[in-house]
């Protein structure tokens, strides 16, 4: 019996697509297109590797399962289930894909905040000619320290950018023991708390995960320098956006640039929306050119792999998510 993958339902003209691309590329791997549940339930329990989301009805009958293809980079909270992270199947996501479109997103907070944007976009709307006054609302990027929350391949990124424009780059991450070019001191996570008074931007970049879901609180943000911007392009669940909130009214930092919500979209109603100091996009910093592409590549290579028996690429600690 031929090697197998299953893509799941549901299915788009871009699944569809890459269904012919892998089957043209890799004869030997018997692609099945499953249109809807009831197709993948008949084909699940042959399958010896799949793509996309698998239900835990699903997952039950998937006797050959091995390996599971993430249809994402961090995919949402009820992915890893209590079945999928007991089942032998080994996960692998699209993590890397991202990195240089949300590195330059993270700079253009970054640049946007130094040079004073937060104040002056208002005043554009309203049509107002006011400066800050001479010396003031400026940061000079190499006295700047930058902290990245989670230095993987967009914090890396990150770093490689901001490094680039003279600041001094700092970061804490679970995983990685080297420092990555431009990160001139790595920690732990049990480092954040004593790292947080000494940085002129927060940038967390980090997946959500149990670890992470709420981690950014008033306590921390308390912690911070009252001349400090918080960045977050990672998840929105990592962020308490109430604490955010009481701690930009209270002036304990000043300002935030938000990619990502605990609620999206962000209610119409929400304070973020017209508090000073904020600048928000909605959840776009991944956006740009070749992601499908990407994807695909990664897609491909795992299936090569996986038919030769090595290593698969991006293999996610399944009880960790990420």
């Amino acid at each position: 019996m031929p090697t197998s993958l299953l893509m799941l339902p549901p299915q788009t003209p871009t699944t569809r697509a890459w269904a012919s691309r892998l089957a043209a590329a890799l004869p030997e791997l018997a692609i099945v297109v499953a249109e809807t549940e009831a197709d993948a339930a008949r084909a699940v329990g042959e399958t010896d590797a799949a793509f996309g989301t698998m239900p835990d009805a699903l997952l039950r009958d998937a006797r050959r399962l091995r390996w599971l293809q993430a249809p994402q980079a961090a995919p949402p909270a009820g992915y890893y289930t209590s079945a999928l992270i007991a089942h032998p199947v080994v996960v692998t996501n699209f993590r890397e894909i991202y990195n240089d479109h949300i590195g330059a997103h993270i700079m253009a907070f970054v640049l946007a905040f130094a040079r004073g944007f937060q104040h002056y976009l208002p005043r554009q709307l309203r049509r107002e000619w006011r400066r800050e006054p001479l010396d003031t609302g400026v940061i000079h990027l190499p006295e700047a320290t930058a902290l990245i929350v989670g230095v993987g391949g967009i914090g890396a990124e990150a770093a490689r950018l901001a490094a680039a424009f003279g600041m001094h780059v700092i970061g804490v991450d679970p995983r990685r023991r080297e420092a990555p070019p431009g990160v001139l001191k790595l920690d732990g996570p049990d480092a954040l708390d004593a790292l947080l008074p000494l940085a002129d931007f927060v940038i967390l970049t980090v997946p959500h995960t149990p670890a992470t879901e709420g981690f950014m609180n008033r306590t921390r943000f308390q912690r911070m320098k009252r001349s400090a911007f918080f960045i977050n392009i990672g998840r929105g669940m990592t962020t308490r956006l109430d604490d955010l909130v009481a701690a930009l009214r209270a002036g304990e930092i000043a300002g935030a640039g938000l990619d990502v919500f605990d609620q999206e979209p962000l209610p119409a109603d929400h304070p973020l929306w017209t508090m000073p100091g904020v600048l928000i996009t909605p959840h776009t910093a991944g956006h740009g050119p070749f992601l499908d592409d990407r994807r695909f590549q990664v897609l491909l290579d795992n299936c090569r792999r996986f038919l030769a028996g090595e290593p698969l690429r991006n293999v996610v600690d399944k009880a960790s998510w990420f």
